[in-house]
């Protein structure tokens, strides 16, 4: 086991001398794809695009593929660094690796989103978890299920909006973390990053991004439009999320998956 968890620091770039607790397990993608439908804020006007280079057999007789590609920071499933929202907060590639993998905590409030797709998951959701399952560890990454996720690519029911462009920011709908539950989460635990299933981990009527201010001024990184949430368990599952590592940045595409014990 030692030799397994050694072989995968090392790919993270140092190999530390105490082992970290890698499971085994099934493996669960926790990404959405980067292609033509993906979904980002609708101010943005940029989108994903791949310009294919070359893809044939060249001169020389053997095949060659070879692509480049253009994206926002915020946009799919992605990092956003402290810095997003907390002046001084970490970039993108100043978040410590052992900030972006650690036990799971799955906080299910898609009961309650259904009802209301402004809902705000609130602190009684995550002292309601802790009475089925017991104190959210320190470390642990919390991710939130709305359940919004099986709307995606669909824009307008993702999003709430087919609008584009600033008139649409008033009539974006979807759920998010309320400011009073982000600020217990600071307070009272000791969470190494937080995920969400939506584009936001403010709900999408926020004006002030509340949440995301009082996460990012404690160097918490967010994840959100996070796929496949409803294939973890409450707890038990272990995180790893790895973005791109943009010197400088605010954010980033991500991979994230999860490891779901047997």
């Amino acid at each position: 086991m030692r030799a397994r968890v050694c072989l995968f620091t090392l790919a993270l770039g140092a190999c530390q001398q105490a082992p970290l607790p890698f499971p085994s397990g099934r493996l669960v993608d926790l990404s959405h794809p980067y292609d033509s439908l993906t979904i980002y804020w609708p101010t943005d006007t940029l989108g994903f695009r791949l310009e294919r280079l070359f893809e044939g057999v060249t001169e020389r007789g053997y095949f060659y593929a070879a692509n480049r590609f253009a994206t926002a920071e915020h946009g799919g499933t992605h990092l956003d660094a402290p810095i997003h929202f907390a002046q001084g907060g970490w970039r993108a590639d100043e978040i410590p690796l052992d900030r972006l993998l650690g036990p799971a905590v799955l906080i299910d409030v898609s009961d309650s989103c259904a009802q209301n797709r402004d809902y705000q998951v609130q602190v009684a959701d995550l002292q309601a978890w802790e009475r089925a399952h017991g104190r959210i560890p320190d470390g642990a990454i919390v991710l939130l299920r709305t359940g919004m996720g099986r709307f995606w690519p669909d824009r307008t029911r993702y999003l709430g909006t087919a609008l584009r462009g600033p008139e649409a920011l008033a009539r974006l709908s979807f759920p998010g973390l309320h400011p009073e539950a982000a600020q217990w989460l600071v307070r009272e635990r000791a969470i190494k990053a937080i995920g969400i299933d939506t584009p936001s981990i403010d709900y999408g009527r926020s004006e002030d991004f509340q949440s995301h201010r009082i996460l990012a001024a404690r160097n918490i990184p967010a994840f959100e439009n996070v796929a496949n949430l409803e294939a973890l368990p409450p707890k038990g599952a272990y995180v790893v999320a790895l973005p791109m590592k943009i010197r400088g940045g605010s954010g980033g595409p991500l991979r994230i998956l999860a490891i779901v014990p047997p």
